[in-house]
C-alpha cells in the first residue's frame, strides 16, 4: 500500500514529501542507524556544542526542540570550520563580535546550524538511504516518525562499518579520488578551514620536506581533519594561552602545530572489504593512498557508498 513516509526536506517554508511504497514496519536501515541520539538545543552555544562533539567524536549533532522533540536543524563539524574562518559564517566573529573570538563562540548554535534538512523516515532502506546520500552529498541523515520527531541517525560511517568484511573485493584504486586537495605544514589555520570549506573536505593530507618542488608536492608530512581543528578549538590550552582575544590571532596557528604527524595510509591495491575494516578499526573516516612514497589519492566513506550501493 503506499504511505506518505520515505524523503522529507525541511525548510522554513514547509515540509514536502515523496509517495513511496513502503511496508508498515521499520526499514533495514534501523538496523544500522543509531536510536539512542544525543541531540542539543537551539540555545547551546557554539563552545558546548564544539565540547559535546569532541566527547562524543561526533561530526554532527541534530538540533531539536527542548518541549516537543521536534528536529529543528543539525550542525555539523564543516558548520564549525565555516564560523571559524572558512565561510560566511565568519562574519558573526568578524563583524557582530568586531573579532572577539571568546565572544563570538558563546553565540547560540541556532546562527550556524543548517536549517534546511533532508530526512528519511524510520521504514526507509539501506538501499534507498544509500542512494539520498549520493544524489545529496550527505554525510548523515536524520530519521523522523510520522510527526516530524527524531527517532534515530544514521550516517556514512555506520554504512561502510556495516560492511567490513562483506563488501567485494574490487580495490580502492577503483573508487579513490585521484584529485587530492593538499597544503604544507605552514599554511595558517584560517587558510586549511577555507580550503575544507569551500571545497566541502574534511581532511587535508599535508605535503612538503623535499627541495625538489615536484616531489615535495607528493611527499605526504601528516594530515589535518575538521575533527582536528575542533580539537583544537576546544583545547584548555587554547584559552590558557591566548594573548588576546581575537579571531585573528587564533587562525595565525600554522596546522603543523595541529596536524597528525604519522597519518595512517593504504596503498592502491587494499580492496574495499579491507577498507571498511581499517575503517572500523582505527575509527576513521578517509585515508590517503600511497605509492612509492607518493600520494596517488584518497578514499573516504563517501568512495565506499559509491563502490557498496549495490549491496
Amino acid at each position: 500500500m503506499k504511505d506518505k513516509t520515505s524523503i522529507n526536506r525541511k525548510s522554513n517554508t514547509g515540509a514536502i514529501e515523496r509517495e513511496t511504497k513502503v511496508h508498515d514496519k521499520e526499514g533495514d536501515i534501523m538496523a544500522i542507524a543509531t536510536r539512542d541520539v544525543v541531540s542539543i538545543p537551539p540555545s547551546k552555544s557554539i563552545k558546548d556544542t564544539a565540547k559535546i562533539m569532541m566527547e562524543h567524536e561526533f561530526r554532527r549533532l541534530p538540533i531539536t526542540d527542548p518541549g516537543s522533540g521536534k528536529l529543528l536543524g543539525i550542525v555539523t563539524v564543516m558548520d564549525i570550520l565555516d564560523f571559524f574562518g572558512g565561510g560566511k559564517k565568519f562574519n558573526i566573529i568578524e563583524k557582530k563580535y568586531e573579532d572577539n573570538f571568546l565572544a563570538a563562540i558563546n553565540e547560540p548554535v541556532k546562527e550556524i546550524m543548517t536549517r534546511d534538512l533532508i530526512t528519511l523516515s524510520t521504514k526507509a532502506s539501506i538501499g534507498e538511504t544509500i542512494e539520498v546520500m549520493l544524489a545529496n552529498q550527505l554525510g548523515a541523515i536524520p530519521l523522523v516518525d510520522a510527526d516530524d520527531k527524531l527517532s534515530a541517525i544514521v550516517t556514512e560511517r555506520d554504512i561502510a562499518l556495516s560492511l567490513a568484511g562483506v563488501a567485494g573485493k574490487e580495490t580502492v584504486q577503483d573508487f579513490m579520488s585521484p584529485k587530492v586537495f593538499t597544503t604544507t605544514p605552514g599554511t595558517p589555520l584560517e587558510g586549511a578551514c577555507k580550503i575544507m570549506v569551500r571545497n566541502g573536505l574534511r581532511r587535508i593530507p599535508i605535503v612538503g620536506g623535499e627541495a625538489d618542488i615536484s616531489k615535495a608536492a607528493k611527499k605526504l608530512l601528516g594530515i589535518i581533519t575538521s575533527t582536528d581543528v575542533i580539537r583544537f578549538l576546544n583545547a584548555k590550552e587554547l584559552f590558557d594561552h591566548l594573548n588576546s582575544n581575537l579571531a585573528t590571532d587564533v587562525l595565525k596557528t600554522n596546522i603543523s602545530e595541529i596536524m597528525v604527524k604519522e597519518p595512517i595510509t593504504i596503498e592502491p591495491t587494499m580492496t574495499i572489504g579491507e577498507l571498511c575494516e581499517l575503517f572500523a578499526e582505527k575509527n576513521i573516516g578517509g585515508v590517503p593512498i600511497v605509492k612509492n612514497d607518493n600520494v596517488i589519492g584518497i578514499i573516504t566513506e563517501r568512495d565506499v557508498l559509491n563502490a557498496v550501493k549495490r549491496y
